[in-house]
């Protein structure tokens, strides 16, 4: 399974120190340069554990659709949403609502930072949600009071 990730994703999940969890849940995880770099000069913390082998940097060939995306979304977004349909993959994993809802209307299966908690508690990768979401929050995630209650009363953590 091939996944294309967004900044926010993997700043989450590597706050918690989580990151790790995306070896055994995708077969390719890719993300494009903009991402690379945004990690790089922002999110210290996390940019050595992107930096590993297993995540590969990709540039985006189509800078015609890579601009007609620039007008909606930060150059981040725009780029992760441009390679997932690039390389055809699999997911895009993407939080941030508008460039969720294009990638979604262009037919590509989107998931978020929570979604990818689910996949690793399903997968018996991690034993609770919980205290994870609590820690990601602390680090300065913000989730309203109600998709925080509606996602851990899903997985039975409420």
């Amino acid at each position: 399974m091939i996944a294309v990730f967004n900044t926010t994703p993997l700043i989450s999940l590597a706050a918690i120190q989580k990151l790790h969890l995306l070896q055994q849940l995708f077969n390719s995880i890719y993300i494009p340069q903009a991402v690379y770099y945004e990690i790089k000069a922002k999110h210290s913390f996390a940019y050595q554990e992107i930096d590993a082998d297993w995540i590969k940097v990709k540039v985006v060939q189509d800078k015609s659709y890579l601009r007609l995306l620039s007008n909606e979304l930060d150059d981040g977004e725009a780029e992760a949403l441009c390679l997932a349909k690039e390389l055809v993959a699999d997911t895009l994993v993407i939080d941030e609502r508008i460039a969720y809802n294009i990638a979604k209307s262009q037919g590509i299966f989107v998931i978020g930072t929570l979604t990818v908690l689910s996949m690793a508690k399903k997968a018996h990768l991690i034993e609770t949600v919980k205290p994870l979401l609590d820690e990601m929050v602390c680090s300065g995630r913000w989730y309203s009071a109600t998709v925080y209650h509606d996602f851990l009363k899903e997985l039975g953590e409420l």
